[in-house]
């Protein structure tokens, strides 16, 4: 039997004619989709073993580790350029007997 037309609209009012739809609502697609992006690289073949060989991971974790190397590297870059251009107001002996 097939089922009745109230059987293929969702709660909030909405026909379900697709299973696109179905994937959405239970998180399976949309979740993916807002927080992450799928691309597409062209990486030497050399490049990426080595980069494995040193995360120890598969593809996408070695490529998002490195991204967020490069991520923290301009972060790093941004502190030292304060090297020596701020003033604390605790002394090197205050913070260590802080401790």
């Amino acid at each position: 039997m097939y089922p009745s037309r109230s059987a293929l609209v969702n709660p909030t009012g909405r026909k379900r004619d697709t299973i696109f739809n179905a994937g959405i609502e239970y998180g399976i697609m949309g979740a993916v989709m807002k927080t992450a992006r799928k691309i597409t690289v062209e990486i030497p073949r050399e490049l990426l073993q080595k980069a494995q060989q040193a995360s120890g991971t598969g593809i996408t974790q070695t490529i998002r580790t490195g991204l967020q190397l490069v991520a923290a590297s301009y972060t790093y870059a941004r502190l030292r350029q304060l090297r020596g251009k701020v003033r604390f107001s605790r002394t090197l002996a205050e913070l260590k007997a802080d401790r």
